[in-house]
């Protein structure tokens, strides 16, 4: 029992003299890894209204209306999984490694989407 008690003691000891081992977030934010996905950005300059994007989607966060030019981000929905990156031939697609802030839904139960 005393052996217990010293090595928790020796633990309690050394923690409270070291640096802790978590990071300071949010005062210091850590750089993204290499080939992270952290937010899809659409730029649609390019953009053709082609479709070929929203039918990749698994989970619908891309709409486009192709009569009416009108091209739909439901960033609530999106996975980030880049399978409308891979689909987009025109480059009016891409993935930045830098994570986006936490989204939250209108109280009125709204959608929010980004159109172009």
């Amino acid at each position: 029992m005393a052996t217990l008690i010293t090595s928790m003691l020796g633990t309690v000891v050394k923690n409270g003299l070291t640096k802790p081992a978590t990071r300071a977030y949010p005062y210091v934010k850590r750089e993204p890894f290499e080939h992270a996905r952290g937010q899809l950005v659409v730029t649609g300059e390019n953009c053709i209204f082609c479709s070929l994007c929203a039918r990749r989607c698994p989970t619908n966060a891309l709409e486009v209306d192709r009569a009416g030019r009108i091209f739909r981000f439901h960033p609530l929905r999106c996975i980030v999984c880049g399978a409308c990156v891979e689909a987009c031939n025109k480059g009016s697609l891409r993935m930045d490694p830098h994570h986006r802030g936490a989204l939250v839904k209108p109280a009125d139960g709204s959608d929010i989407v980004v159109e172009i």
